[in-house]
């Protein structure tokens, strides 16, 4: 059985058109050259792989701090917002004995596990596993199930339940892409079916510009710079279109 997705109506998108025209703007004011649109696409999504991996590694900080610092919920709620884009629930396939979450579309870090649309499963570590499957006593029932999660594999106690599982998880950004074709002066054609935006939240797009800007040899110490030249290029992209 092939596991199906289930993602919410998210809108959040940086537009990887403006942010290519920003940097080669940018460049062309530095005097620094030029970038391919190839080597845009490998450069933005290095960029935007380091900031989803960063959104992680704050969290997994701010859940460290105790929560009596007045700022703790602020801050937890701005990197959770940013991580909501990120947010999945699918149906992973079962295997022999097991679910698995190999078969899910970018995965990347497990949530929570639900079985017949309403009962949270409980995560167990190893050790507890054990103790549970010696013991009838403390054997999981379907009203109160149980689960191991290890590598790619989720193992559901009772046994029994090999179906009506739901898990939610963050997945991994969509790959980015700026898509083109060549016109017959050799220029590149922006092509907006073809183009995939960043998956970050819009408030991430000067940071964008800055690390895209970064690999390419420039150094950008003042992010006016990155938003003027932003709204010279939507304003331009809106004189085009009027």
């Amino acid at each position: 059985m092939v596991g199906y997705i289930i993602i919410k109506n998210k809108t959040m998108a940086i537009n990887v058109d403006l942010v290519y025209k920003t940097v080669l703007l940018i460049l062309n004011q530095q005097q620094r050259g030029y970038i391919t649109p190839d080597e845009f696409n490998k450069v933005g999504n290095q960029v935007q792989q380091g900031i989803f991996e960063k959104y992680m590694s704050d969290l997994n900080q701010q859940l460290r701090i105790p929560e009596n610092d007045s700022e703790y919920a602020n801050r937890v709620k701005n990197l959770e917002e940013k991580l909501d884009i990120f947010k999945t629930i699918a149906t992973p396939t079962f295997s022999i004995d097991h679910f698995t979450t190999a078969s899910l579309p970018n995965f990347y870090r497990l949530g929570t596990v639900i079985y017949n649309d309403t009962i949270e499963a409980q995560m167990v570590e190893r050790n507890e596993w054990y103790k549970i499957k010696k013991a009838p006593l403390l054997a999981p029932t379907k009203k109160q199930p149980v689960f191991l999660y290890e590598d790619t594999k989720i193992s559901v106690y009772p046994t029994s339940i090999t179906s009506d599982i739901q898990v939610s998880y963050l997945k991994q950004p969509a790959m980015i892409n700026w898509g083109y074709s060549v016109g017959s002066l050799g220029q590149y054609i922006y092509d907006a079916s073809s183009s995939v935006n960043f998956e970050l939240h819009p408030s991430e797009q000067v940071d964008v510009v800055t690390g895209i800007l970064l690999y390419s040899g420039v150094i950008i110490q003042d992010p006016t710079i990155i938003q003027v030249a932003s709204q010279k290029i939507q304003q331009e992209d809106i004189n085009e279109k009027s």
